[in-house]
């Protein structure tokens, strides 16, 4: 009887989530400037962008006046402009991941095509940002910044140009078919430079005044690739290209544009130095994307995110409304209230959506947030480097392996009870920022491409049951929530700054990082502290799943398969690459949770989510223990078929082999097959 009373008094949502209750899980309740950002984004998403969808703005790949307008509302509601510091002519001082990725979030709510839009010129400028003179960075940053009130039709949009034509399409970003050599270079004058390059899939190509190019060297007297700044009134070729015929994102401009130019070598992004009659540009153009790309990816994976949630309330919607039945159905009774989810089957596919769209926006805006505390280190960490006379590179890479072990050192220090700790050699750890660096840097070098991979691959097959739960409603272009277009938009973003295989390379390598796995212990410590204390969100279970990934991955380090080659190297991709898909999916679950946990710790403070903090408590408990059980799962299995996946078939009765080993066995006969009558063999 105790257990029915406590059961039935048990506190529920009574509404769905709404600002108060995100601003204190996603970490900007405090952040007014930013509070305000997101309200204009959302009136810009749910007013003129939500209009131009539709009004059918999607069925044409131009550039027209009607998709224009959205360049005006960007600029009026400080879209274009959260991006520049204060002294830029911007308004949010400081890091800014964080706010992108809530832009981008509130934007691809409703139309990711529009998020992309109004994100690539960030995009085309972050290049500049991350690795440009502070002059370029001054300069076009300026250009690019709006005045309120009046006819912008001046103010500079960018282009961010890096992929190429078939055969490369930004799969192989190593190789570059564009190219620069010196036009021009008298005594005493700054050189003279020709870029030739012919881009694809450029977004905001249709109306954009400058763009960050990546080329190649084609000139002995230029040393290596580099990223060089082109106007459109430089001499030579500025040619926009046609449209991309796009299935989807259409309301964003793509264009594969041309351009034959000659600009001064002061366009170098970054700079340059001369040596020997050798220009030697200061970055190469795979350390600038390398900068760009571990940030810029997270808001792509956030775009995909959005989708899941903004499925949500379209689905119960429909589902109780549209099935209520005749008319002799009365209100109040259950079939008229809940409609289809009086079935079980609806209720739980639902409530996968929903717990897998909280995991993916709680993965990735942890990592923006992340990358807003390592992007000032950073800057310290340059410095100092600089200042050593370490350069980039391997040079770096060695200096870290000696501040490597200080930061494992402070992590083991930081897992210790406070009173066990030398607490003179833990401060002064925690004050040292080279060892501080290293440690974000571990984890973010994993959770970049972990939001990346897991929200938009997972999440654009988990949309597809949203999609689904619509019926034949949901691939229609008035379905609620535009839900056919956003499970189409979710193949595309799958595939934006490298496909999954470039993500799942990446984390290969770092999620072996000895600093990583430290941390990653004392994930698994702490959510066994946060199960003794909190057992219904699930932590006990994702706990034992994190401890089953780390002794599978010490497993496969050190085992061979029946051939006597070693399991885990980087290029065995068939067996690293599930070990990233099964890590992804305990991130996604740890931060779920840990935002549970900022929702129960700070609501209480916030008189509007107070009011209901209990309701929210439970219900995001019980969405974290979902997510928890499915992701136990889904590493359960993934460990499984590695462990035995590629042992010798097994005939424990002299008949029948072990089901997985002789799967794998088949598995590994067809790729020899394929490869054995493949082309390239023959």
């Amino acid at each position: 009887m105790a257990t029915t009373a406590a059961s039935t008094s048990r506190e529920t949502l009574k509404t769905l989530p709404g600002d108060d209750v995100r601003q204190i899980m996603w970490r900007f309740q405090d952040r007014y400037d930013i509070q305000m950002l997101v309200q204009s984004a959302r009136g810009v998403a749910r007013g003129l962008v939500a209009q131009l969808v539709a009004q059918g703005a999607r069925n044409t790949h131009d550039w027209t006046p009607e998709k224009n307008q959205l360049l005006k509302a960007y600029d009026d509601a400080g879209i274009t402009t959260c991006f520049m510091d204060p002294h830029q002519g911007g308004f949010i001082e400081g890091p800014k991941n964080l706010v992108f990725s809530l832009v981008a979030f509130e934007l691809a709510w409703v139309d990711a095509g529009a998020a992309t839009g109004a994100l690539a010129g960030n995009l085309a400028l972050s290049p500049i940002h991350e690795r440009g003179t502070k002059e370029q960075r001054d300069h076009y940053m300026s250009k690019c910044v709006p005045t309120p009130g009046c006819d912008n039709s001046k103010v500079w949009r960018g282009a961010f140009s890096l992929t190429e034509p078939l055969p490369y399409v930004g799969v192989e970003t190593g190789l570059l078919c564009g190219k620069v050599k010196v036009a021009e270079w008298q005594d005493g004058q700054e050189p003279m430079l020709h870029v030739d390059k012919r881009a694809r899939f450029i977004t905001n190509m249709g109306f954009a005044n400058f763009s960050t190019v990546a080329v190649d060297t084609n000139d002995p007297r230029i040393k290596s690739s580099c990223m060089i700044i082109v106007e459109e009134n430089d001499k030579g070729t500025f040619d926009r290209g046609a449209p991309t015929h796009k299935m989807v994102h259409q309301l964003s401009s793509t264009h594969d544009p041309v351009f034959n130019m000659t600009v001064p070598a002061s366009r170098i992004i970054g700079g340059y130095t001369i040596k020997d009659g050798v220009i030697i540009p200061n970055y190469s153009h795979g350390e600038i994307i390398e900068a760009v790309f571990r940030r810029t990816r997270v808001t792509v994976g956030l775009m995909t995110a959005a989708k899941l949630l903004s499925a949500v309330e379209p689905v119960i919607r429909y589902q109780r409304n549209r099935f209520r039945g005749a008319a002799s159905v009365a209100p109040g009774t259950p079939r008229f209230e809940q409609g289809l989810q009086q079935k079980e089957d609806c209720l739980q596919r639902l409530v996968d959506i929903w717990a897998t769209g909280e995991a993916s926006v709680a993965l990735g805006m942890a990592t923006a947030r992340l990358f807003d505390e390592l992007d000032p280190m950073e800057k310290v960490k340059d410095a100092k480097f600089a200042e050593l006379g370490i350069a980039p590179g391997m040079a770096q890479l060695k200096a870290f392996r000696a501040i490597n072990k200080q930061a494992l050192e402070f992590v083991a220090l930081e897992a210790k009870p406070a009173a066990e700790r030398d607490a003179a050699r833990y401060e002064a750890l925690k004050a040292d920022v080279l060892v501080q660096y290293a440690i974000l840097d571990a984890q973010a070098n994993v959770l970049c491409p972990g939001t990346k991979l897991w929200n938009t691959g997972h999440g654009a097959t988990i949309m597809r049951e949203a999609v689904a739960l619509m019926g034949g409603y949901g691939i229609t272009e008035d379905c609620p929530g535009f839900l056919g277009q956003k499970w189409m938009d979710a193949q595309l973003e799958a595939t934006y700054e490298g496909p999954e295989a470039v993500q799942r390379r990446q984390i290969s390598v770092t999620m072996t990082n000895e600093v990583f796995l430290a941390l990653y212990r004392t994930w698994i410590t702490e959510l066994r502290t946060i199960a003794s204390s909190k057992p219904e969100t699930g932590a006990c279970n994702l706990a034992n799943a994190m401890e089953l990934w780390l002794w599978t991955l010490e497993h496969l380090q050190t085992a061979k398969d029946t051939t006597g080659a070693k399991l885990y190297t980087p290029n065995r991709h068939g067996v690293a690459f599930p070990m990233v898909d099964a890590l992804c999916w305990l991130l996604g679950s740890r931060h779920q949770i840990l935002d549970l946990l900022e929702l129960e710790a700070k609501g209480p403070a916030n008189p509007t989510v107070a009011e209901g903090l209990a309701g929210y408590v439970n219900f995001f408990s019980d969405l974290a223990a979902v997510q928890a059980a499915s992701a136990a799962g889904e590493v359960s299995r993934i460990c499984a078929e590695l462990v035995y996946g590629f042992n010798a078939p097994c005939c424990s009765d002299g008949h029948g082999a072990n089901a997985v080993a002789a799967a794998n066995t088949t598995a590994r006969a067809r790729s020899r097959a394929v490869t054995k009558h493949s082309p390239s063999s023959a």
